[in-house]
């Protein structure tokens, strides 16, 4: 598995999954510039599977027709979040398992920021969290459809995945693009408050 970060205007992060040994791939959150730089890496037998849609926010769907018009590939989103992003033609629930290749994708859903906000575990390696987790932070609840208490239960969640799942968040917030779960559980504020009344003061 090969891992792309594609990053858009000052913070957006976007990524291409890459199974090599298939050639199958599949984009999280294209933004507008996605499409352009996957031409740009030259991956020889690349077949897009999947352009995969953490949640409906603009920024992070805004490269989805760009892509799928230069690759092909199915829109996939979590059925609560099916509304906000009329393209998508699948439609994810929770513990859902695609295949790419090689790569075995697990989704979660994780609301909180987005009423079907997702992230999705590659291989028991990687797990791409959209706007649910940062890198020493997390997602925003005053936007609609926002909820304090499910994203403090999406933090819960993500406590119980292993430590040596590598962090890919949808935006570059903290000191670094990446990190270790395991690390984040020891110093992400979101993920060390332990009940709902000590996470709403954060």
């Amino acid at each position: 598995m090969k891992i792309y970060t594609f990053r858009e205007g000052p913070d957006n992060l976007g990524y291409l999954i890459h199974c090599e040994a298939s050639g199958e791939a599949a984009v999280v959150d294209p933004g507008s510039a996605t499409a352009d730089r996957m031409g740009a890496l030259g991956l020889p037998r690349l077949r897009l599977r999947y352009i995969i849609d953490t949640h409906r926010h603009s920024d992070h769907v805004s490269g989805n027709a760009a892509v799928q018009e230069a690759f092909g590939g199915e829109i996939v989103c979590s059925e609560a979040e099916a509304e906000g992003i009329p393209t998508a033609s699948l439609m994810v629930r929770d513990r859902d398992v695609l295949q790419l290749g090689n790569i075995r994708l697990v989704f979660l859903i994780t609301p909180g920021h987005t009423p079907g906000g997702m992230c999705i575990i590659a291989d028991s390696e990687a797990i791409f969290t959209g706007d649910t987790l940062f890198i020493g932070d997390c997602g925003r609840t005053d936007l609609p459809g926002g909820s304090e208490s499910e994203l403090f239960e999406s933090m819960q969640r993500l406590r119980q995945l292993p430590d040596s799942l590598t962090i890919y968040p949808g935006h570059d917030y903290g000191e670094s693009q990446s990190d270790l779960l395991g690390n984040q559980k020891k110093r992400n504020k979101c993920l060390l408050a332990d009940n709902l009344v000590a996470f709403s003061r954060l």
